[in-house]
């Protein structure tokens, strides 16, 4: 297997590829057993989220008990059809996912600072 030759030669991974996994692009109806089935063979997993809500419907982390197992389930699993829709899997990266999310907060922080000191387009004009 290639996961066998990849543990016992001394293979330095990319700095991105870690045991996280940030699935897209799943059909809105799957199930954990199917996750499980799929992602399954090509190792041990330690847990699966499938997201639920509007905004988050038809993704999914799967975390893998081995870095080397999240390597060959990417390798593998990129482009896969599922239910007629191709899986797009990629390594969890916390500083992306975290910089959309911050980016809206810092923005309303910032207009909630102009707002309390008065500080805005009038401001620029003097």
């Amino acid at each position: 297997m290639a996961t066998i030759s990849l543990r016992k030669g001394n293979t330095r991974l990319p700095p991105e590829v870690n045991r996280v996994l940030y699935v897209r692009n799943l059909p809105f109806n799957i199930t954990s057993e199917e996750m499980y089935d799929i992602f399954g063979k090509y190792g041990a997993i330690r847990q699966i989220r499938i997201g639920t809500n509007k905004d988050t419907r038809g993704t999914a982390f799967v975390v893998y008990e081995d870095i080397y197992d999240a390597k060959t389930a990417v390798d593998h699993l990129s482009g896969f059809n599922v239910a007629n829709r191709y899986l797009i899997v990629l390594y969890y990266q916390q500083a992306k996912m975290s910089k959309k999310f911050d980016q809206k907060k810092k923005e309303e922080e910032i207009t909630k600072l102009q707002e309390k000191y008065g500080v805005g387009l009038a401001a620029k004009d003097k």
